[in-house]
Parts: structure tokens; C-alpha cells; sequence
């Protein structure tokens, strides 16, 4: 089955050239010119990924993917920002959002990150077994399912959130250079990428909250460490 995208931008010329090129890459791109009419098409249908310019009439792109990671915390989002706007790709993320994508972009570039998030979605995944979870501390951590448990409570992780965690929880006592955790997930180190990164972490640390063995060390000028 094609994999869908929820693509909403309020440029009709971009929408249109961004959508054509898309599909010649054998998606379904639905595509939206507001917030309001996006959140009304993301309620009656299944889409894989969310593709979001912020700077949208009725119900712009912050407020749409708060509505969106209430009713789904795991499908990927990836917010369209202008270069000039850096401030609004950290926002995005501690609103949820799993990536962005820097206008102008060009199709090959938005193709990639859009390809990065299909290829690890849970349909595209094998059947998840007991031995695809892991123990951090005393939460029991299931990469496959992306969720996070403790006794009995499960939280639901995004893509990234997962990445992260599973990178540092693969390395547990290890000092992990900020640029290589950066590279490994992210595929490189520029500065607001490593804003980004600090989201997440700062987002680990209150699901990780409930075993207070568990800590994510900043090591100073290096990057990270997680022990338990």
C-alpha cells in the first residue's frame, strides 16, 4: 500500500509542485490549506506521516501538531520552517514534532527525511516479541512498539524520543559525545541541531522521572552520560 502524507501548506503554487513531485515518488499526499481542514482530514483518516508548514490561516502549524500528538503520540511529524525563523524549530519540537525541514527546500531533501521516518514506522517493523524490549533501570523499554512502561503505566515515545533513548541506554556509564550522538541520529552536528537534541533529553528525563536511579548526566563541553 502507498505510504500517505498529511502535507498541509497554504502556498497554492508551493502545494502544488510540493504535492505533484511527491506522488511521482509513489506516495498518497493529501494535502490541506489550513489547520482547520488538516485536523478535520487527520480525524477521518489514517495518515503514516504529517508534513506541516507553521504559518497557516485558521489554525497554524504549533497548534495543529498540539492536536495531533494528543490524539497520536507516535506518528511522525516533520514541521516546514523558514530559514530566518530558528526559534520556531525548537518550539515545534517541544510541541512534539519529531523533525524539520528548512525552506526553500528542494524535493530530494524533504524525500530523505520523509523517507528516514517511513522506513522505521511500526507497519514497515516485524512483529514485536518480548525480546525486542529492554530494561532501563526499572522501566521495561520497547523500541519496537516505541513505549516506555513501569509498573503497568506505559508512555508512548516518539521516533526520535525512542532513538535517543535507545542510543544512550545501549551505552550505559559511556560519555557520549554530543557531535556523535548527533551524527548517529540526526546525520549532523550544526548548531540548532543541537538545540533539538537538548528537547529530547530534557524530554527523557521526566518520562525517565519515575526511577530515580536513572540520570542523564550533561557532561560539561563533552555531551552526555546515562547511568542507573
Amino acid at each position: 500500500m502507498k505510504k500517505r502524507i498529511l502535507y498541509v501548506e497554504d502556498d497554492p503554487n508551493l502545494a502544488f509542485a510540493t504535492k505533484d513531485n511527491l506522488e511521482q515518488y509513489d506516495y498518497e499526499v493529501v494535502h490541506a490549506s489550513d489547520g482547520a481542514e488538516a485536523l478535520d482530514f487527520f480525524g477521518k483518516e489514517h495518515f503514516d506521516i504529517c508534513v506541516l508548514d507553521i504559518m497557516l490561516p485558521k489554525m497554524d502549524g504549533f497548534t495543529l501538531a498540539e492536536k495531533i500528538r494528543s490524539s497520536d503520540s507516535q506518528v511522525p511529524i516533520l514541521f516546514l520552517t523558514a530559514r530566518s525563523l530558528q526559534e520556531d524549530k525548537i518550539k515545534g519540537l517541544r510541541l512534539g514534532a519529531d523533525d524539520y525541514v528548512t525552506k526553500p527546500f528542494s524535493i530530494e531533501e524533504l524525500k530523505l527525511r520523509i523517507d528516514v521516518f517511513l522506513r522505521r514506522s511500526k507497519s514497515d517493523q516485524p512483529a514485536a516479541t518480548k525480546a525486542d524490549a529492554s530494561k532501563v533501570g526499572k522501566y521495561i523499554f520497547d523500541f519496537q512498539k516505541l513505549t516506555l512502561a513501569l509498573n503497568g503505566n506505559s508512555q508512548n515515545l516518539t521516533f526520535r524520543e525512542a532513538e535517543v533513548l535507545k542510543y544512550l541506554a545501549e551505552r550505559p556509564d559511556q560519555v557520549i559525545r554530543r557531535d556523535e550522538l548527533l551524527k548517529a541520529i540526526w546525520g549532523d552536528d550544526d548548531y540548532f541541531m543541537g538545540r533539538s537534541l537538548d528537547v529530547f533529553i530534557s524530554r527523557l528525563r521526566k518520562y525517565l522521572s519515575g526511577d530515580p536511579e536513572i540520570k542523564i548526566d550533561n557532561v560539561h563541553g563533552v555531551g552526555f552520560r546515562m547511568r542507573w
